[in-house]
């Protein structure tokens, strides 16, 4: 019984589930009203009969929640190509809500009806007590027009105004009595967002009472009566009398905090894409410093040259000043900036390191500062360039010498300036870099050669660094041959060699025109080839090392001065502490293979300064 009072109800009932969007049963007047099947309700969903009105269906249905019952005459639906508007009464029955549904114009008919046979019961029997009906209708009309948020306004068959309700006047500034009778295109529709004329033949709402077709438009602009473009979507209905068309109503709302709103967060996602980037290619400069075959935390050496070095680095390295390093190729350059960086307030942000002299003179400017898609035939998306990836940190110019001369200009206004624009944008971009510059070459004599720019040779020359070639810093040589036999062996996988006081001896005599390059190279080439865990060193002979004191050359009957003789002694010590691995007592220790108390080596170690640490594990 119950069921049946349902399904035979006299209006359009629903039940359905809010939660998860389903319609549970429905009546069927129900099913005539919305057009579906009852018999198979699960393909379809409440949302979908709604396409036009869905923020006010949720509203609705909230409200509904909230009071356990409401009214709403704001929803329509769409049933083929006619727009259905709505009265639904709706009470909720946890967890589910009944809707009863319908047609509002057969409702307003019902109930004006209802009213006018009231007042004819009554005895209203004259023309002028049915016209107060017929007022009372407007007047409803007129209200529930100014009562809707959004705007509202009818043209007719000639695109003349018939009726323009308060939101619209309040959205564009125009007043009812003024658009009234007149063409309301050529006053608020007559031009698009950018300046071009719009003519009335291409508009939708004239098409509406043309072609009788409902027209949505989510994106044009109605002129506001100060002359402002007031972003809008819209809807143009036809209206017909007796299956003739005569005119059409439009419902319109103004989107601005919806266009602010989808930009803003347009510029959101892009700045996210351009840090991702950004992100993405500082991580692979990391990766790559990582995996790089260079020791970037540590110079090795306690010669003069290098404690002079030390002490150099120590001083600039805290500051922004910009540092000219130079000195031969194979000296380690690279490895200075890398030290002036880590001890600097920079180190947490990348260095970013470019080779001048790899980069063709046609991208320079892209791979310095970068460039945006389409700035040239092949650049098809955005690419951040080396000033923008080090802002913040250090950027290593290598080579700066080899930047030809035309160029050298756009490099000095970026060093002055801290600004540049990628290729191809007009916006200007700052940045905040130190720059360390590194040459082998001459700068004052290219100068000289008018090969590069002295204002930017004064520009990067604040902090001049020189780097010792390996044959002024001889004395390092057993610390570095430890350190690089130590690596080496490493990552060969095999046993450390032995290396004797004569082999040290050797490697101290000679030029070494490739530095401490030419030194890792050789050592490497040794190390595959050691036999007997003994390296074997064949150095070129027509490049003898040119000194003051060279003790090697000494007759063996001359004899030694004190400064040689504890020269000498130093050496010794430190090629036992390598074989020891920086162990002094014991058996296996170094004070017994040099024939000394413990106590005694540990004097001397003391007395010339041996840091014993760099040989431990050795």
């Amino acid at each position: 019984m119950q069921q049946d009072l349902f399904t035979y109800a006299p209006t359009a009932m629903l039940l359905i589930d809010p939660v998860d969007n389903k319609i549970l049963q429905a009546n069927q007047l129900a099913a005539r009203m919305f057009q579906f099947d009852r018999d198979d309700l699960s393909r379809y969903t409440v949302s979908q009969f709604f396409p036009t009105c869905l923020e006010k269906l949720h509203n609705f249905t909230l409200q509904v929640m909230e009071d356990d019952q409401a009214w709403c005459s704001e929803l329509c639906i769409q049933v083929g190509q006619q727009t259905v508007h709505l009265e639904i009464n709706a009470r909720y029955v946890a967890p589910h809500m009944l809707l009863s549904c319908e047609d509002s114009k057969v409702g307003f008919a019902l109930r004006h009806k209802s009213a006018a046979e009231l007042h004819y019961q009554e005895g209203y029997s004259k023309w002028n007590d049915k016209e107060t009906v017929f007022e009372e209708m407007e007047r409803h009309n007129q209200l529930l027009l100014s009562a809707v948020g959004d705007g509202i306004y009818g043209v007719d068959t000639n695109g003349c105004t018939t009726f323009f309700n308060s939101a619209a006047e309040q959205i564009l500034g125009w007043q009812k009595s003024e658009l009234t009778g007149l063409k309301i295109h050529e006053i608020i529709h007559h031009k698009h967002d950018d300046g071009r004329d719009y003519p009335d033949h291409e508009c939708p709402i004239y098409a509406a009472f043309n072609d009788g077709v409902i027209h949505s438009v989510d994106n044009e602009v109605f002129w506001s009566k100060d002359g402002r473009a007031i972003p809008v979507e819209y809807t143009s209905t036809p209206i017909t009398d007796e299956g003739r068309l005569v005119g059409a109503v439009v419902i319109f709302r103004d989107i601005t905090e919806r266009k602010r709103t989808q930009e803003k967060l347009l510029n959101a996602m892009n700045e996210v894409a351009s840090l991702k980037q950004k992100l993405e290619i500082e991580n692979a400069y990391l990766l790559e410093e990582l995996n790089a075959d260079f020791n970037h935390h540590q110079i090795i050496g306690q010669s003069a040259a290098v404690q002079r070095l030390v002490n150099q680095i120590d001083l600039v390295g805290p500051t922004n000043a910009n540092v000219l390093i130079m000195g031969e190729s194979g000296t380690g350059k690279e490895l200075i900036a890398r030290a002036i960086h880590e001890v600097s307030e920079r180190k947490s942000r990348p260095l970013i390191r470019v080779n001048c002299a790899a980069i063709p003179a046609e991208l320079f400017e892209s791979e310095f500062f970068g460039h945006v898609k389409g700035a040239f035939s092949g650049a098809i998306a955005d690419r951040v360039g080396r000033f923008e990836l080090a802002d913040g940190g250090t950027l290593f110019l290598d080579e700066i010498g080899e930047i030809p001369l035309h160029l050298q200009g756009k490099l000095l206004r970026v060093l002055q300036e801290r600004q540049f624009e990628r290729v191809g944008d007009s916006a200007t971009r700052k940045v905040d870099v130190r720059v360390i510059a590194a040459t082998n070459r001459d700068l004052t004599q290219l100068i000289l050669e008018q090969k590069f720019r002295e204002d930017l040779y004064f520009r990067l020359n604040v902090f001049p660094i020189h780097s010792p070639p390996l044959r002024e810093r001889l004395d390092d040589i057993p610390l570095l041959l430890n350190h690089l036999i130590t690596k080496l062996c490493q990552r060969f996988n095999q046993p450390k060699p032995t290396v004797s006081v004569q082999q040290i001896e050797q490697l101290q005599a000679y030029d070494w025109p490739g530095n401490i390059r030419e030194l890792e190279n050789i050592i490497e080439r040794q190390v595959i080839l050691a036999k007997g865990g003994r390296l074997q060193f064949e150095l070129k002979a027509n490049s003898p090392v040119t000194r003051a004191n060279p003790i090697t050359h000494r007759p063996k009957t001359a004899v030694l001065t004190q400064h040689e003789q504890q020269e000498l002694d130093i050496r010794n010590i430190q090629q036992a502490l390598m074989q020891c691995q920086g162990k002094i007592y014991g058996e296996e220790g170094a004070a017994n293979l040099l024939g000394l108390k413990p106590t005694t080596l540990a004097s001397r170690i003391k007395k010339y300064g041996i840091d014993k640490s760099h040989f431990a594990g050795a």
